[in-house]
């Protein structure tokens, strides 16, 4: 009976991938083709055909400056009319990146944020939360002093909180095995009644090729608190002595994605980053902002920029696949210059040629 039992248990872990739901959007893991899948989403392949409706035309500002406030500002004004509708009886929350501590060039810049405040001001007279979870084991008000983020508690109607110390609600992802996982998913992420811009920076990864406007957000909704021993976060990377696939997280990214996402995203790119990113790396000069309503359109002209073909990078695919946002490059439209004049090749991650893999066929390793 035990020998049967264990081959029934690993036949059910095996083919767990084949039947788990992904919320809303109904699909099953083996739909996605996860033993592998052409990653061109503008010609027929396996993630095409799961394709479930047509966004439709999205709009992204691009702006090309040398002030970073004015430029942000300047990015968001052909959508004030749409996001001074939207932000009525919501509360405004801007969620940072600060991935870590000590080393300003990977975090959003605070000058970035009055860009946001700036715009916002004239609109919307209710106090503003910036709001930020940390992966850094010294916490997030760290990173407020050390970014130079406190100020803008006098300068603007504006509340810096922890968001690590905010209520959860638990939901499923896969771990390294393929069993599903429990995390805690900040309920700020959560609520409808909250409007939530993304603005970070252009910026390289060690796992998901590219950190733009939606990971911002879905890496920054699961809880971690160090001194009690909880990181929810690297449960998402779902590695380890099984399986070592960035697939993993890329599918995880794109699963939280359907509960959590921006209602706006802005790209810095003024100074963005490559190489080892996203804790590290180098400065790109590179002068451009992106922003718009549709994070999927936001982050794909910004690969682009990046000079980052986006069917590399997974959990983009993935959304686009479900309908999550506009990733047809048909259906985008630029307001502003021709992306295509300013592109700038980032170096990518020294282990890019891994994060590659997502693509390939999923293996398990059994362990004796």
């Amino acid at each position: 009976m035990g020998d049967l039992m264990s081959q029934y248990i690993d036949y059910n872990r095996r083919n767990f991938i084949k039947n788990i739901a992904l919320g809303s959007a109904g699909y099953s893991l083996g739909s996605l083709g996860m033993t592998g899948c052409s990653s061109n989403l503008n010609r027929t392949s396996k993630l095409r055909k799961t394709y479930t409706h047509d966004p439709g035309e999205s709009h992204v500002a691009l702006i090309k400056g040398s002030d970073r406030r004015e430029m942000v500002y300047e990015s968001l004004k052909p959508f004030e009319e749409q996001i001074k509708e939207s932000i009525i009886n919501k509360q405004v929350v801007i969620k940072i990146n600060c991935v870590v501590d000590s080393n300003p060039l990977i975090a959003t810049h605070p000058d970035a944020v009055r860009g946001l405040l700036d715009f916002l001001k004239p609109i919307y007279d209710r106090e503003i939360i910036i709001g930020e979870s940390t992966a850094s084991n010294k916490g997030t008000y760290v990173t407020f002093e050390q970014y130079g983020y406190i100020p803008l508690e006098k300068e603007y109607n504006i509340k810096l909180v922890e968001l690590n110390d905010e209520p959860t609600t638990y939901h499923w992802i896969l771990d390294n095995d393929m069993y599903p996982i429990r995390i805690r998913i900040i309920n700020t992420f959560l609520d409808p009644n909250n409007y939530v811009f993304s603005i970070t920076r252009l910026k390289t990864h060690n796992c998901v090729v590219a950190t733009l406007t939606l990971k911002n957000v879905v890496m920054g909704s699961p809880l971690k608190i160090p001194k009690l021993k909880v990181n929810d976060k690297s449960k998402m990377h779902a590695t380890g002595e099984g399986n070592k696939s960035p697939k993993m997280i890329n599918f995880n990214l794109f699963k939280i994605a359907h509960i959590v996402q921006p209602d706006f995203g802005i790209l810095d790119g003024l100074v963005g980053v490559e190489g080892n990113g996203p804790t590290k790396g180098e400065p790109v000069d590179h002068k451009v902002v992106l922003a718009g309503p549709d994070f999927l359109s936001v982050d794909r002209i910004g690969s682009e920029l990046m000079g980052i073909p986006w069917e590399d990078i997974g959990y983009l695919q993935y959304c686009a696949t479900a309908g999550l946002g506009q990733g047809d490059r048909s259906k985008i439209k630029i307001l502003g210059p021709d992306p295509g004049d300013h592109v700038i090749k980032y170096k990518l991650h020294e282990n890019i040629d891994w994060q590659y893999t997502w693509k390939d066929d999923l293996i398990l390793q059994k362990n004796d």
